[in-house]
């Protein structure tokens, strides 16, 4: 440990090193970033229980860069400089599950020479709803798949977009491996961020995605509404499925449902 690594101008020197390095990953500068880090510079990712040198980083950093511009993580402390090691903390939500999953991460990056020498990164997923807890294998789990916090929002964030342009549920024979395919993800990789992150089984993510095309098709329906003849254009593949994932989310019957749509379009028209 150098001589001044705990005096007022190293924890300025950090804060200008700190500084350059957040910026340079805002604006998606991989070789800016890159030219930050120290020769013998050593990363570790404890939620993956993996440590990397300078020679393993780029991938890593490319893979877990900001995808637009204007993408911002929600920081929940501002950036805490202590002579030469800085400390941020910050929340990713997830959404797409039964509640909503956030991942809380904070890194402590040590400077020396100007430069990154050392980076700390702590991350754990965080359900809103208590009731939601996740299991305590999910770390090994992680780290198997090598997915690093970023890389699991960047998955839920195209397993989302996905199903939302791409409507794959209305297909009744659509599988996991197929939307793993088509989102560029391995079939262990999506089972993953279904169960453990979002805590709900494939089955009952596409069924939710086929139960909310299906309200919102009966939004516009006009009478008389036959939603079992619905249902099935939604994707759904068995009544059974359908009418467990209907009172599941909205707590009624579909013929209970559909009475109260059709008893508030008629006050509607009285007015």
């Amino acid at each position: 440990m150098h001589a001044d690594d705990d005096g007022p101008q190293q924890t300025l020197a950090t804060r200008e090193t700190v500084m350059r390095y957040h910026l340079r990953w805002k604006h998606r500068d991989l070789d800016g970033v890159m030219a930050l880090y120290h020769p013998q510079v050593q990363y570790s990712d404890f939620f993956q229980n993996r440590v990397m040198g300078l020679g393993e980083l780029r991938e890593y950093v490319r893979s877990s860069m900001p995808r637009d511009p204007d993408e911002a993580l929600e920081h929940t402390d501002k950036i805490r400089i202590d002579g030469n090691t800085a400390f941020i903390q910050y929340r990713i939500t997830l959404r797409g599950g039964e509640g909503l999953m956030s991942l809380c991460a904070s890194e402590a990056i040590t400077v020396r020479d100007s430069l990154i020498w050392r980076v700390n990164e702590y991350a754990s997923l965080v359900h809103e709803q208590a009731s939601n807890k996740l299991p305590g294998s999910s770390r090994p789990a992680v780290s198997r798949l090598g997915l690093s916090p970023r890389q699991l929002s960047f998955m839920a964030e195209d397993l989302q977009q996905y199903f939302q342009r791409q409507q794959p549920y209305l297909d009744p024979e659509l599988d996991l491996q197929r939307v793993a395919d088509e989102c560029g993800y391995s079939r262990n990789q999506i089972s993953y961020l279904l169960n453990q992150v979002l805590g709900q089984s494939f089955y009952r993510y596409v069924n939710q995605a086929r139960l909310q095309h299906l309200l919102a098709a009966l939004a516009t329906a006009t009478p008389p509404l036959r939603v079992d003849e619905l249902a099935f254009a939604a994707g759904f593949n068995s009544l059974s499925a359908f009418y467990s994932s209907f009172r599941r989310h909205t707590g009624k019957s579909p013929k209970a449902y559909v009475k109260e749509i059709s008893l508030r379009a008629r006050a509607q028209d009285n007015h």
